[in-house]
């Protein structure tokens, strides 16, 4: 069967141990903090010696891992077998008979990373109907998912944000989650007595300066000021170890890919845009401002100039024009 990432840890909380977990997807995050927590809590620390298994999938055959599994645990009421990369394990077929009867007293782990098992598979079919096996599959988070990722992974340490610093975060640093929640533990150290995150807080520690960057570039083209977004381009192109002023282009045209689309909502205020795109109302209401500043044409337009220029950056009928030179002419292009 399978589950989403807060019922299968809800179950692991409350002591409910499937025989086999098949955890895979593209995002490793969820998947080590499932198999960390099971590693860390089926067993007691005085019976993991005798009765946890780790292996990985490069080193050992299916044959020998349901081996494994069919082992009886010693003076432990279960074992657990972990399978780390077991992508990379094959003959997955072996493992068809096994699911079919499991031992009730082992709970078998595969960790299948940076991809999912082919679902016409009869083995892929046997995990998803068992009501022995659990199947997980770990996706990659939307850009618009990372602000809630930010605050529920600080709030859970009573740590407080501001909504500036977790956009900045969000759209410097990415959906790589293991990566974001390094960034975010350097936040934590040496916070003030009110733990609470500001952008001179971030600036200070990740190094994601509070004026120049993602976010602030697009707040200065949503507000039409020229002057501002142009300093900021003239400041990633002086500073080449900021980041590639590049990487803003998804950033920008994911705002006017929502904005295309906020002007069709059927309502428009904070709350009901928000829902409509999927997004928090504290962000809604840059689309709000965006679509007084920015028609439904101009907002297709833009749309069509991004494609434009994200083709002359990879060199498409674009002999020698710079970055800053093609972001210049992509956000003169959206102001007039």
């Amino acid at each position: 069967m399978t589950q989403t990432y807060i019922q299968l840890m809800k179950d692991l909380q409350a002591r409910k141990f499937a025989p086999i977990y098949y955890l895979m997807g593209e995002e490793s995050y969820y998947i080590d903090k499932v198999s960390d927590f099971i590693a860390g809590n089926v067993l007691a620390e005085e019976e993991r010696d005798f009765n946890q298994t780790v292996v990985f999938g490069s080193d050992v055959s299916m044959q020998q891992v349901v081996e494994y599994a069919k082992r009886y645990p010693m003076m432990a009421e279960r074992q657990v077998v972990i399978v780390k990369e077991s992508q990379g394990i094959k003959s997955m077929d072996m493992l068809e008979q096994y699911i079919q009867k499991p031992m009730t007293s082992t709970v078998l782990v595969f960790c299948h990373k940076n991809g999912s098992l082919d679902k016409r598979k009869k083995v892929a079919t046997l995990l998803t109907k068992s009501d022995a096996a659990v199947v997980f599959e770990s996706k990659k988070l939307k850009d618009t998912e990372l602000p809630a990722f930010i605050m529920s992974y600080l709030s859970e340490q009573d740590i407080k944000i501001d909504n500036k610093s977790v956009h900045i975060i969000a759209e410097s640093i990415g959906s790589d989650l293991n990566r974001m929640t390094s960034e975010l533990d350097k936040l934590k150290i040496g916070l003030p007595d009110d733990r609470t995150i500001t952008p001179e807080i971030v600036e200070q520690k990740i190094g994601v300066s509070k004026d120049f960057n993602a976010f602030e570039l697009r707040n200065a083209i949503v507000t039409k000021n020229v002057f501002k977004a142009n300093q900021i381009i003239d400041y990633f192109d002086k500073n080449p170890k900021a980041g590639s002023i590049y990487n803003m282009i998804p950033l920008l045209f994911q705002y006017f890919a929502n904005l295309m689309q906020a002007h069709y909502a059927p309502k428009k205020d904070d709350r009901s845009l928000g829902e409509w795109l999927g997004i928090s109302p504290w962000m809604a209401r840059e689309y709000v401002s965006g679509m007084k500043m920015f028609s439904a044409m101009k907002t297709l337009q833009i749309i069509a100039k991004f494609r434009e220029v994200d083709a002359k950056s990879k060199g498409l009928d674009n002999p020698n024009t710079s970055a800053s030179e093609l972001m210049k002419e992509l956000v003169f292009f959206i102001l007039h």
